[in-house]
């Protein structure tokens, strides 16, 4: 006949002394406690192990940290998985390594790793930063701890509709993209099975696309004659005529190096890194350039940047802003961005025939890759320096009457 064994009660186990060897009372069904001969008390269990069919034997921990009712607990939650054929230690001991891993793998810490991965791939340091504040913004406060496998699409949606309700609809697309990459990146991973929020972006009201402010190219000669009479700085000028001349983004404008300008060649050479392609671009200066680059460099040579701020200490370009502000204090307020010279360039480039791709890879919209099959470089390149010489002249033609400062009638600086 089995040993009936009597539950302890608290009474008991408060009042049990060491002795001179350890001992134990017992609770029954494998949870007992030892009365250590130091007067410790600690529980314990032993068990067949479902596998091994091993006695194995765990501690539950010390009295009274770990309460009588607290022991008979745990005794039962391990109790259960035995009968289900599962160790209980393998099972705690598993639950802590997954946990170890959650707490290395949150939203937050993925999202460091891609943005990493980001950098190595030639991203800017100003599109790295413009990705982080907007995590830091609006995701990490609420979701930024939390497990990566853990969140789902139900998690994001209402902290990015504050966002919407503001009508801020294009940092609401920015960022869902981002969380893909995020949650793409996880996947290859390893760390998720699949994407959670692929589809989230048919819950928000999508952003109406609107085109960069620009003019017709009949309508140059009005913008030329602005600038001539505009109240602004001589470095202003020439860099809203370098924009214009080079049909480059504003900020690769601003940016223009001194040693990227290639004098020899007539060539403007910007780094990959600092193109939204992500490759190196080339540039066919024409002679209004190239006159433009005579005026700045008594004015900058000495510094890197081609176009530096214009106080002390001239280590940093010119705010891409400046065109912009610039074009608002003429009157082009709604008309004109700076990013709108492009359109108007890529307009009367195409009105007057030249190839469709060599105006998009002149724009950095192409790889010049692409078009190897069509042009071998040398030709390639011929044809682009005709094609930006044609714009020069354009520019120039739209100024006759005003005054250029890149024009054949140009202004000089004079040296002392």
């Amino acid at each position: 006949m089995a040993k009936i064994i009597k539950p302890l009660n608290d009474t008991q186990i408060k009042t049990a002394k060491p002795k001179d060897k350890d001992y134990t009372l017992s609770d029954g069904n494998g949870l007992y406690i030892l009365i250590k001969v130091t007067g410790s008390k600690i529980w314990r269990f032993n068990y067949i192990n479902p596998v091994s069919n091993n006695r194995a034997l765990v501690s539950f921990g010390s009295y009274p940290e770990v309460t009588l009712q607290q022991a008979r607990q745990r005794r039962e939650e391990y109790r259960t998985l035995v009968s289900q054929g599962i160790d209980p230690q393998e099972r705690r001991k598993s639950l802590i390594e997954q946990s170890v891993i959650e707490n290395n793998n949150t939203f937050k810490k993925i999202s460091d790793k891609w943005i990493e991965l980001q950098k190595s791939k030639g991203f800017t340091n100003n599109t790295i930063s413009i990705i982080k504040s907007s995590l830091e913004n609006y995701i990490y406060p609420a979701l930024g701890d939390i497990p990566i496998n853990q969140l789902k699409a139900k998690d994001f949606i209402p902290v990015l509709r504050p966002l919407e309700s503001a009508g801020k609809l294009d940092t609401v697309r920015r960022i869902i993209q981002r969380i893909n990459r995020i949650m793409d990146y996880a996947v290859t991973q390893d760390i998720i099975d699949i994407n959670p929020v692929v589809r989230m972006s048919t819950v928000f009201k999508t952003p109406i696309t609107k085109n960069q402010p620009s003019l017709p190219p009949s309508e140059l000669p009005r913008v030329m004659k602005a600038l001539s009479l505009a109240n602004i700085e001589l470095q202003t000028r020439c860099l809203i005529e370098w924009q214009l001349l080079t049909i480059t983004r504003p900020s690769e404008a601003v940016s223009a190096l001194w040693e990227e300008i290639d004098l020899d060649n007539k060539l403007w050479i910007i780094p990959a890194e600092k193109m939204k392609m992500r490759r190196d671009h080339l540039i066919p200066l024409c002679k209004q350039a190239i006159n433009l680059l005579e005026i700045m460099k008594p004015i900058s040579g000495y510094t890197k940047f081609v176009f530096p701020t214009l106080k002390s200490p001239y280590n940093k370009p010119m705010n891409k802003e400046t065109i912009n502000m610039s074009l608002k204090r003429m009157g082009f307020k709604g008309e004109l961005v700076a990013h709108g010279f492009r359109s108007l360039a890529s307009t009367a480039l195409n009105e007057h025939g030249f190839d469709y791709d060599l105006i998009e890879v002149s724009l950095a919209h192409v790889d010049r890759n692409a078009i190897r099959a069509i042009y071998n470089r040398a030709n390639y390149l011929d044809k682009r320096r005709d094609m930006m010489q044609w714009w020069g002249d354009f520019v120039e033609q739209a100024s006759q009457g005003n005054v250029s400062l890149s024009g054949s009638n140009a202004l000089k600086t004079v040296n002392d």
